[in-house]
Formats: C-alpha cells, sequence, structure tokens
C-alpha cells in the first residue's frame, strides 16, 4: 500500500486508510505505540497496550486500606452522625 507523507500544522502525516484501522480495532482517539526498526528502516504502528485494570485496582487497594487504617478514628465518628 502506496502512502504519502504530507504537511499538516508543524507535524508530517501519514494518513492510514479507515478499512485497515478498522481491521485492527482502532479508531479516532486510540492510544497507539509507534516504534522504529532502524535495522529494516521501518516504522512500527500498533494499539497501545494498557496497564491491566488488575493492576491498578491492587494499588488503589493499597491506598484506600492505608487510608482507613491512618484515618479509623476520625471515619467511624463521621459514620455515627
Amino acid at each position: 500500500m502506496h502512502r504519502k507523507v504530507f504537511k499538516t500544522g508543524n507535524s508530517l502525516v501519514v494518513s492510514l486508510p479507515k478499512d485497515l484501522l478498522e481491521s485492527l480495532g482502532m479508531q479516532d482517539g486510540t492510544d497507539v505505540s509507534v516504534e522504529l526498526d532502524r535495522k529494516n528502516r521501518q516504522i512500527l504502528i500498533r494499539p497501545a497496550e494498557l496497564p491491566l485494570a488488575g493492576d491498578l485496582s491492587q494499588e488503589f487497594a493499597r491506598q484506600v486500606n492505608e487510608f482507613i487504617d491512618q484515618y479509623r478514628p476520625a471515619l467511624e465518628a463521621l459514620s455515627k452522625k
């Protein structure tokens, strides 16, 4: 597939066909990972791998537990009002 690089604002852009993006499950606003393969002179674009929610919820749960431990007396007093 042949595409042309063009300027928009201060950036250079390569447009990607809608059917190609749809086949990858990508749309306007999708986060992507862009890598340079210098050896093969290629630019690799793929959907970004976002962190797993499980990792975030474990960290959040730890922070909530610390908060509760620190403020337990105040929280118990508020719950009685």
